[in-house]
Parts: C-alpha cells; structure tokens; sequence
C-alpha cells in the first residue's frame, strides 16, 4: 500500500487523473485513503470531499463493493462525532445512482426512437425473426443491455445503504427514508423479486434488533418514535405489495404490522388502521377466503364510519354494501375436506388476531353484527332486497327467479361481480334448505330447472350431484339420489343432531327431527301449564317466592354494591400503584440507560482522544526521524558531489547529521587553505601580465581619442539639425490646433460653467441628506441607548430587589435552622439529664442489693463458724418494696432463717 499522504493532496491528485480521463487510478487513489487506519486521525472536514469524490466515482464505474467498503470505513469512523456528514454522503450515493438509472432510461428510448428508419413499416424481416427465436421485441434487448445493469447497481446501492444503517437509532430515520425509497424502485420498474428479498432484508434487520441491544446507539423498540417508524415503513411495505399483487408478501407484511402493535402501548392512527383492515379484505378475497374477507370488510366499515365522520354518504352506500355482500357471500358449505378444515382451525386463531378478534368469526355472527349497526338503512335497494330473499323469506320455487336480475346487476359492478360466485353457492343451499322443509321426493329435473340461471352460471345435473355430495360430506344436506328414478330424497334422521347452518335460514316448519329432540321440553311445558290450571296455589307459592326473592334481592343491592365499589376502588388503587412501579421502574431503567450511555461515551471519548494523541505523537515522530534522515542524506549528497568525498551506504546509514556536519566543516577549511595558495600564485602572475599590456596600449589609446572627437562632431551637428527641425514642425501644428479651438472655447466655458453649477447643486442636495440621516441615525442612537440604559437601570434594581428577598430568605432559612439546632440541643440536653437521673437511681439501686448481700454472706459464715453460741432469733428482713422481686440470695436466706 502506498504511503499515506494528506487529504488535500489526495484530492487535488484525484481531479487531476480525473481531467485526463484515468478515473480507475483516482478511484485506487482515494480508496486508498479512506480505509487506511491512519484516516481515523483525519478531521471529517477534510475527509468529507473525499468521500464525496469516492461516491461520485464509484457510482460513474459501477464499483458497488467498492462503495460498500468504503462507506462501512466513514460510518465507523464519524459515527461517534458527527451523524450528519454520513446522512449526506449517503443520500449522494443514492442520488447519484438514480440519476444514472435515469438517464439510461433516456438512452434506451432513444436509441430505439433512432432505430425506426421507418414509422410505416412497424416490423422488418429480421426483427421478426429475431423475436420468433428469442420471444423479446428490440425495446426489450435495448433496455436489458442499457438499463439493466444500471437497475442492478441502484438496487445494490439500496441493499448496501440499508445493510450500512441498521441498527443504529441515530441513523435510524434515513434507514427508514431509503427503505421507502426501494419500495418506490420496486414499484416504478416493478421488480417483484427484488421487493420480496427487501422484505426478508426488512424482516431480518427487524428480528436482530434484540440481538444488537448491548451496542452503543441501538434501536430500542420500546420507545414510541421508533416503533412509529417502524410501523410506517411496514404499511408502506404493505401497500406496495398490495400494488404488486404479491399477496404472500402482503400478508407477511400484515403479520409483521400485527407483531409491531401488540408491542406498541398506543394504537396506530385511524387511517393507517382504515389502510390495514382495506389491504387485508384484498388478501382474504384472493386466498378464497370469504369469512375472514367479510370479518375485515366489518372492522374496515366500523373504523371508518366511528372515526371517520366527513364520509360522504355515496362512500357510506359503498362500504355498507361491500360489508353486507362478503357476509351474505360467505359460502354455508365449506369446499375444503375435513383435514384441511381441521388445519383451518389452528390458522383461524391467527387470522382472527390480526383483526383484533378473540374468537374465530362465522357467518351468523358477522350479519348479526351488521344488522345491530343498521347496515340495510344504507346499503344499496336490490342488496337489501337480496338479504331478504336469502335470510328472511321462504320461497323455494322462486327464489332463483327473484334473485336473478339482482345477480345481473352485480355481474355489471365492478366492484362486485367478484361476489357473484360464492353468491350462487349460498343461493343453491339455501334452495336445497328450503326444499327439504317442503318436499320428501323431487325431481332432478325439477331442481335444475328451478336453478336455472344464465350463463357462466347455469347447472346441469353433474354439477348438483357435486355440490349434494358435497353438502352431505360435511353434513350440512341429507339428500338421497336415485339415478334409477332420476330424483331426490330428502331423508329425515330422527335422532340427528342440530345443524345450525339450516336454522339459519328462513324455516317454515320443525323437521321431525327437530320435533324427536325437542319432545322432552314439549312434554314438561305441558305438564308445567296443566299443573298451574289443576293448583293454583302452587302458582301463588311460585310468585310468593319470586316476590320474597326479588325482596331480598333489593335489601341486599346496596351492601353488594357498596362492596363492588369497594372492590373497584382497591382494584383502582393496586392498579394505580402498579402503574406508578411500571413507570418509576422504566424511569429507573431509562436513567441507569442514560448514565450507562453517557459513561460508555466518556469512556469512548476518553480512548478517541487518547488514541488521537497517540497517533499524533507517533505521527510527529515519524516525521521528524524522516526529517533528520532526509537532511542527513542531502548533506551527505552535497558532500559527495561537491567536496569529493566518497561515502558508501554503510557510511551513510551509521553516520547522523553532527557527524556529516564535522566532515563538512573539515572539508571546507581544507578548501580555503587550498584556495587561498591559488589565488596568491595567480594574483603575482597576472601583475607581470597587466604591466606588460599597458605598456603596449599606449599609442594605440591616442589615435583611438582622435578618432572618437571626430565622430562625436558629426554626430553632434546632425542631432542640432533634425531637433530645429522638429521644433519647427511642433510649433506650425499648435498653432493650427489653437486657430481651431479658440472657435469653441465660449461653448466650453458656458458648458462647463453649467455642469460645476449641476453638480455643485447634487453635492449639496446629497450633503443635505446625508446631515439629515446622520441627524436621524444619531437621535436613534439617542433613544437606543436612553431604552438600554432604563433597561440595565430597571434591570438592576430587579437584581438587588432579587438579592434582597434572596438575603431575607436565607436570613430566614438561617433563623429557622438556629432556632431547629436549639430545640435539638435542649432536647438532647434533657434526654442526656433524664439518663443521668435513671443511671444514679439504678446505682443506687445495685449499692443497696450489694449491700443486703454483704450482710447475708456476714451471717451464713456466723452460723456455719459458730454452732456451740446461742441461735439467735431470726432477722426480720422487710420484703423489697416498689415491685421488685427478691434476688436468689435473699429468698436463700429467707428460707433458711424459717427453720
């Protein structure tokens, strides 16, 4: 690697390779530069054009790994110090890189504008053939061979920038800018397999925050603004996805904005949620799956029509329409097979939490819902004639005829043919739900023919043997077909179970099996209303209960709810003081953050420095050792050349510059000595030579004098001559010039005289003006410093009126304090005599109890030592007094002098 030389240089030598067209070489030149170690010590304001430079040639040759070093190199180099030179040499680098793509776009069309040499002939012969064996037209190879690698390179770019600005939250807004920015890339030139990759590049970054916690400036999710971020970029991921129809992508996506909420502690804003519930009815639609389509149609309308109170009531028509259509669509028989059902299962848990549901939703459920929220009031006239057709009214030989101009009108909408498919569906159940109310045995003839609709739709007797089949799969139908007779059987199961899907419908009398399951109840319904018409009494005892029941109930209403209250106030109060914890330990945390941070930044800061010392102490030492080695080594040279001296590189390298010097300084002395022994044998040489010459000069001096005296007469009379002459000329002109001027001079003078009055006029005017602004600026200058002077005045005695409450409130402070320290002074000293009097009582106490015990131990030792003297009659020894108990010695000798 070359030597590191400074940034300026670098620079400058960069330009100049760049004018003479060798941008590889000033490309090598600053790479060079940037990812030397020594760059670290550089100060980012030289270091900045450089990078800009670099960016600038990187992008013009396409060196994207290149780049990629070099702005990992800068990013680790000024993060710590300065964020803002990154930001800007990276929206450079972008910049720079869709300006490229740009203009090779403009390329591309032109050159295929410049290849049609004839407008009328739309094809040649060999453009056809050219695109029979590759199946491109020429706009397509043109753009493949200018546009694609430049496409290639700005993707790389974006990939690069992202990869660069992850996980760090001081760079954590371009990080978001530029990833919006790809998802405008991927839009514009719709570049499917790029956005799913920048959604695994997205998805990944995300999921290695956590990893990356402990490193200085990480993203901390926990804080609202990044979450928001986040956030914001998930529903531009979305919506670009939505755009490209990559609904695996898009439903990923909505996963990923699910996650981000349930650990945001506030929920987005209304019209992001309005865009997440309309992306996920198109990815429900797509994926054929009607419910959860119509359980996003219904949070999409409720969000909407709660938050949104400007719609117009055209939009209303529309959302109330589209809600009830995907509930009313939604198909009665499910098409899946029973292990795909049970799959389903375990999924709709999910499903329903990226809606906000607690449970899965069902068709029942959802139009229930819509009706509480009286959707028909809005909804379009033949929809709501469609719900009633379906859900309310029986009428199975009609149904398909009234429903039929209703399914015209929604094949003609737009929005709503998609509806029309799963519609027949519901439409041929609930015909074969009403047709087992009413018949046991029809005709597959008849079934067809009353299911007739017009084409793509109609149905033949394949299609309802399928869809029978089907229905009594899942146990939804209990149909019969006899291919002899060519009819129905509606079978009827006695003991079958209940099937909600057919009491959903309009029902026009019990099925037998309904009439099995219900008898018991039947039954106990009759006996119950026999018995209350034979006695009377039990029905009185009945409502006498009741009526002691619903008294005690209101006698006990205020305690039960005096207690609710209580309850709810303590459930109120330890949620309270929870939340108080939460928030003093997240303000705990966010503290030994800050000041865990702020050391780790000292720190840094500390090491930087230390570091940038010690580069420069190694920097300067260097180069004063090359210093002394280059002066050595030119002195040397000198020595060499000049004084003949021959040094061999040995010598050279042994030798320093104090030595050289004695070498020079010897060797100049031997030079004089040397020069002055020349000069005196020259100087007695060259006297006898000049005496010599003179000698001969001396008659060849006089002719040469003569021969000048001539000459310089001639010479003299010829130069008189022609100045006379010119003077003559000079005066003949003047005077023809004067003759001629004096003609004008009046004009002159009257001219003049009228411009020194015109200006003399200005001048004055000016100089007038020029007092009054001086006048004007210095009564402003007055009052300026009049008002300053009233403000540093009014200032002052605000300070000292300031100073002196402050004065006073010390004095106070000090007051109150000395008057504190003597209260805790006498209360100390009266504590301290309280003690002295408890210890002297307690001394005392313990000299009498010594004493009594000197006189028991006295007379233990007489009775013992003296047994032949007279017993002495018994001490009388008072009981102690002011309940204190004996001591084990003085019971001892109480006992023993009882005998």
């Amino acid at each position: 690697m070359a030597p590191f030389a400074k940034p300026e240089s670098v620079l400058r030598r960069a330009d100049e390779l760049i004018a003479v067209g060798q941008n590889a070489a000033a490309l090598e030149a600053l790479h060079d530069v940037i990812i030397s170690k020594r760059a670290r010590s550089v100060p980012l304001t030289s270091l900045e054009p450089i990078m800009l430079k670099f960016v600038e040639l990187c992008v013009s040759l396409r060196k994207g790994k290149i780049a990629k070093e070099g702005l990992h190199q800068y990013k680790n180099i000024s993060q710590n110090t300065n964020i803002a030179t990154i930001e800007l040499v990276i929206k450079k680098f972008i910049q720079l890189s869709e300006e490229k793509v740009q203009e090779a776009q403009a390329k591309a069309d032109q050159i295929t504008l410049d290849g049609l040499d004839d407008l009328e002939a739309t094809e040649t012969p060999e453009s056809i053939l050219l695109s029979t064996v590759s199946g491109e037209q020429n706009k397509d190879r043109t753009d493949r061979a200018v546009v694609t690698p430049w496409l290639k390179f700005l993707w790389e770019a974006y990939r690069t920038v992202l990869d660069i600005l992850r996980n760090n939250a001081r760079l954590e807004a371009l990080y978001q800018t530029t990833a919006h920015q790809a998802f405008q890339f991927c839009l514009k030139y719709t570049r499917k397999t790029e956005f799913r990759r920048l959604c695994d590049l997205l998805r990944n970054h995300l999921q290695n925050i956590a990893k990356y916690a402990h490193q200085p400036h990480s993203i901390n999710l926990n804080e609202p603004e990044s979450l928001q971020r986040h956030l914001d970029t998930r529903f531009q991921q979305l919506n670009a996805a939505a755009e490209l129809e990559l609904w695996q992508e898009a439903f990923r996506s909505v996963e990923d904005i699910h996650n981000l909420m349930t650990m945001s502690k506030k929920m987005p804003k209304p019209f992001m949620m309005a865009n997440y519930y309309e992306k996920l009815t198109k990815i429900f639609m797509v994926s054929d799956n009607y419910l959860f389509h119509a359980a996003a149609w219904n949070k999409y309308y409720t969000l909407v029509k709660t938050q949104n109170k400007s719609v117009t009531d055209e939009e209303q028509t529309r959302m109330a329409s589209l809600a009830l259509l995907s509930a009313l669509a939604i198909p009665v028989i499910s098409s899946k097979d029973s292990y795909e059902v049970d799959e389903s299962k375990n999924k709709s848990y999910r499903l329903a939490a990226l809606l906000g549901l607690s449970r899965s939703p069902n068709r029942a459920g959802l139009l229930k819902e819509a009706l509480s929220k009286n959707i028909l009031k809005h909804v379009r006239p033949e929809l709501r004639e469609l719900y009633n057709i379906l859900e309310v009214q029986f009428h199975p030989l009609s149904i398909c005829k009234k429903i039929e101009p209703i399914m015209t009108k929604l094949a003609e909408d737009r929005e709503l043919v998609k509806y029309v498919k799963p519609l027949h569906q519901v439409i041929l159940t609930r015909l074969f739900q009403q047709l087992s109310q009413v018949y046991t045995t029809v005709k597959l003839d008849f079934v067809i023919q009353l299911a007739s609709f017009a084409a793509p739709f109609n149905y033949d007797s394949a299609t309802i043997e399928k869809f029978i089949m089907q229905g009594c799969k899942k146990g939804e139908l209990s149909i019969r077909i006899d291919h002899a007779t060519q009819s129905l059987t509606f079978e009827t199961d006695l003991f079958a179970s209940e099937n909600k899907t057919v009491t959903d419908g309009p029902v026009l009398q019990s099925l037998p099996s309904d009439l099995m399951r219900t008898q018991l109840t039947r039954l106990a319904t009759c006996l119950n209303t026999t018995v209350s018409m034979i006695s009377p009494e039990i029905v009185e005892a009945k409502k006498e209960a009741k009526k002691a029941a619903f008294l005690k109930a209101l006698a006990s209403m205020k305690e039960e709810h005096k207690l609710a209250l209580e309850r709810k106030a303590i459930i109120e109060r330890k949620k309270e003081l929870i939340e108080t914890m939460l928030a003093r330990k997240e303000k705990e945390e966010a503290r030994e953050k800050a000041l865990r941070l702020q050391a780790e930044a000292e720190a840094l800061k500390i090491r930087l420095a230390e570091e940038r010392r010690k580069r420069e102490e190694e920097r300067i030492r260097s180069e004063q050792e090359a210093v002394r080695k280059n002066e050595a080594l030119k002195l040397a040279q000198d020595l060499k050349n000049k004084a003949g001296v021959d040094l061999t590189e040995d010598d050279l390298k042994n030798l320093d510059k104090d030595k050289l010097v004695a070498i020079q300084i010897q060797q100049l002395e031997k030079e004089k000595s040397e020069m002055a022994a020349r000069t005196k044998a020259i100087g007695k040489r060259l006297d006898h030579v000049e005496r010599a010459m003179r000698l001969e000069e001396r008659p060849l001096l006089a002719k040469d004098y003569e021969r000048q005296q001539r000459a310089d007469r001639v010479y003299h009379e010829a130069a008189v001559k022609a100045h006379h002459e010119a003077a003559a000329a000079k005066h003949a002109h003047e005077l023809q010039l004067k003759s001629r001027m004096i003609k004008i001079l009046d004009d002159y003078r009257v001219i003049r005289r009228d411009m020194e009055d015109k200006r003399k006029e200005e001048f004055d005017q000016k100089r007038r003006a020029a007092a009054a602004r001086i006048e004007e600026e210095k009564q402003r200058r007055i009052q300026l410093y009049r008002e300053r002077k009233a403000e540093n005045e009014a200032r002052r005695i605000r300070e000292e009126k300031e100073k002196v409450e402050r004065e006073a409130e010390a004095a106070r402070r000090a007051a109150e304090e000395e008057k504190r320290r003597i209260e805790r002074e006498a209360q100390a000293a009266k504590e301290r005599a309280e003690y002295e009097e408890y210890k002297r009582q307690q001394d005392a106490i313990a000299a009498k109890q010594r004493e009594k015990e000197a006189q028991i131990e006295a007379r233990l030792s007489g009775s013992r030592t003296g047994s032949a003297a007279p017993v002495a009659p018994p001490k009388f020894i008072p009981a102690p007094t002011g309940g204190e108990r004996p001591s084990w010695r003085e019971r001892l000798a109480a006992k023993e002098a009882a005998g």
